[in-house]
């Protein structure tokens, strides 16, 4: 059974004074009496969300690991660019994952089994917000949900955002995800303990993927694929332009289909593939350099896929381009042999490390031996190899991030599971440890899969990772 309750007179939005700026013009009696008026009224009956019966039982498996308490999940407000300028809103992945939710100042509260969301839905066409607020109104932001809207299509009880304060001063033990909203921060007084052990509960009941959730993320993958697909083809203006050419069009792709790009769409070229978090993506692109794609679509349900790519800029790799590219290759699929349920999360990471650590030794780099320099005690190899090789993925690109050590980097994988596989090798520039042949050259390969009961399902096979594969799949696109 869902309501939407009507927002009572004592926290009308009519006294809130809208967000306007200071070249605004000002607005007489008669023009602000005139725009209320003669608005036909477009309430729409929304169908259920996909979602919405995922999020229940999500909130039902909550409010049972933590009986008789408020449980308070804030969506989050717009964040500042510049000045008078916000960057686009996106909810906190938690307040979605377990409500739908993805309007902005919205907070999911969960009390006695009950779950209530508190939003900022469209204002009354009796206010002057909707044509003159630059934040929240309508003629300047954009529509907004409705309450009802909101509560017939998440399966919700949907009250004004305006009733929140009274709501939380109610006596009872109360948890609250801290430092998503400034706001509902301030409304209850923090207990580190509470609020520390709130946060790693919920990110610990993502870790585990349900088939919804892996049909998301698989759309999210095939969409990224897709986009990696457009930047080939568009390679005589990523030859003229540079970088920056394929970061705009993947991001074409991205909000073509998706919602957005999940993260900072890594482009480096030549040199630029070293700096592992690239994003500038300013360089050119020249003749006989490797480029590094590092690049995800997140799509309308706020799934990432997060893919990595390195190829030849002229189609074809060198044999010296080939043997690092293949050592590299050889090392992931060592890493994802190891994915299977039941194994320590870093059984990838030490796969794939040992197949690197004995390639660097082959190649006369290394001080020591390989087997030492693998030694938790040395690890000198990791001068070349510099990052983890996984890491989990959903909703965020580096998902479950509040998940206690045990749960995660220090537990086992488990069906359901979705993380990633990645390792690479970077040469810096200035390291004079190594021929200059192999200055400047950064190579990474990164798949997204998932724990299945018997081994893995790999989400972004559609792309090619083998070097001869590689080329064939960027003659095909080039030509």
């Amino acid at each position: 059974m869902t309501e939407q309750t009507p927002t009572p007179a004592s926290s009308n939005p009519t006294t809130r004074e809208p967000r306007t700026e200071s070249h605004d013009p000002t607005v007489p009696e008669a023009w602000s009496a005139f725009m209320r008026q003669g608005w036909g009224d477009r309430e729409l009956d929304l169908p259920p969300h996909p979602v919405s019966p995922h999020a229940a039982a999500r909130r039902r498996r909550l409010a049972e690991l933590f009986p008789g308490e408020r449980l308070v999940l804030p969506a989050g407000g717009y964040k500042v660019r510049a000045y008078d300028t916000d960057y686009p809103f996106r909810p906190d992945t938690a307040h979605t994952y377990f409500s739908g939710n993805q309007t902005s100042d919205a907070v999911l509260v969960i009390e006695d089994g009950e779950a209530v969301l508190y939003a900022r839905p469209r204002s009354s066409r009796e206010t002057d917000e909707f044509f003159r607020d630059r934040q929240y109104g309508e003629l300047w932001a954009g529509r907004r949900p409705s309450a009802h809207e909101l509560s017939s299509s998440l399966g919700l009880t949907v009250r004004h955002v305006d009733e929140l304060p009274s709501a939380l001063a109610r006596s009872g033990k109360t948890r609250v995800l801290r430092g998503v909203s400034d706001t509902v921060d301030g409304l209850v007084a923090g207990d580190t303990s509470l609020d520390g052990d709130f946060a790693r509960v919920v990110s610990e009941m993502r870790l585990v993927k349900d088939d919804w959730e892996l049909a998301q993320l698989q759309e999210a993958c095939d969409i990224t694929a897709l986009g990696f697909e457009d930047s080939v083809r568009e390679w005589a203006q990523v030859r003229t332009h540079g970088e920056r050419w394929i970061e705009g069009t993947f991001f074409r792709r991205a909000r073509a289909m998706g919602n957005d790009i999940g993260y900072s769409s890594i482009v480096g070229s030549g040199k630029h593939a070293t700096t592992l978090h690239w994003i500038d993506n300013d360089g050119p692109v020249r003749p006989g350099e490797l480029i590094l794609l590092d690049m995800g679509v997140e799509n309308h349900n706020l799934y990432t896929a997060d893919v990595t790519r390195t190829l030849p800029v002229d189609g074809t790799f060198t044999s010296l381009q080939r043997d690092l590219y293949d050592l590299v290759h050889s090392a992931q699929q060592a890493g994802l042999d190891a994915v299977r349920p039941g194994v320590p999360f870093t059984a990838t990471h030490e796969a794939a490390m040992h197949v690197l650590a004995h390639g660097l030794d082959a190649m006369g780099l290394l001080p020591v031996p390989a087997a030492e320099a693998l030694d938790p005690e040395s690890k000198v190899y990791s001068r070349w190899t510099l990052h983890g090789t996984s890491h989990m993925l959903g909703m965020d690109v580096h998902d479950c991030g509040q998940a206690s050590p045990e749960a995660y980097n220090k537990g086992t994988l488990a069906e359901g599971m979705v993380l990633t596989v990645e390792p690479g090798l970077y040469f810096q520039e200035d390291d004079l440890l190594v021929p200059e042949e192999l200055r400047g050259i950064g190579i990474r390969i990164e798949d997204d899969v998932v724990v299945t009961a018997d081994g893995h399902r790999n989400l972004s096979a559609s792309l090619p990772r083998a070097s001869s594969d590689v080329e064939a799949w960027m003659a095909e696109h080039l030509g």
